[in-house]
């Protein structure tokens, strides 16, 4: 099931749906939601956030994944609010220990004086030679596979 999960993400990404989407989208089924959903509920994330060049896209995914699992549904639990805190915390940790950042800007080598624009690029072979996008979607989706092993449900 990981490896399916891992090609997915992939393959989302690479049919060209932004980072966050492509590793929100690959687990969809297993939280109950249509890949419709979680390609709307993830859309934003993309390019560091909205193409921001903030927090990367495939580990702000990795999150929202995180908060489906541990997110406190009562604004009064500070316990559980703690703890998803927590998980986000290692989860980004561990993110940027395999990847060596956790902004987008970072991982891509952009410097503060490029302009940020909303348009994204076209997805060609050229894209896929400099980004390594591909490589933070399967890290996120892998990373998330083994929280799920290491805490079944």
């Amino acid at each position: 099931m990981n490896e399916e999960r891992i090609e997915k993400a992939i393959a989302l990404f690479k049919e060209g749906f932004n980072c966050s989407q492509a590793v929100v989208a690959a687990f969809a089924d297993h939280y109950g939601f249509t890949r419709e959903q979680a390609l709307r509920m993830s859309a934003s994330f993309g390019g560091g956030i909205g193409r921001m060049r903030e927090t990367c896209g495939a580990a702000c995914g990795l999150f929202m994944l995180a908060g489906l699992e541990t997110g406190s549904t009562d604004g009064a639990d500070r316990d559980g609010k703690a703890a998803n805190y927590a998980l986000v915390q290692e989860l980004a940790k561990e993110f940027t220990l395999r990847n060596g950042a956790l902004k987008c800007a970072d991982l891509l080598g952009l410097s503060k004086k490029e302009p940020v624009v909303s348009t994204p690029e076209a997805r060609t072979d050229q894209y896929y030679a400099k980004r390594p996008c591909v490589k933070m979607v399967e890290e996120a989706a892998r990373i998330w596979c083994e929280y799920l092993e290491k805490h079944p449900k």
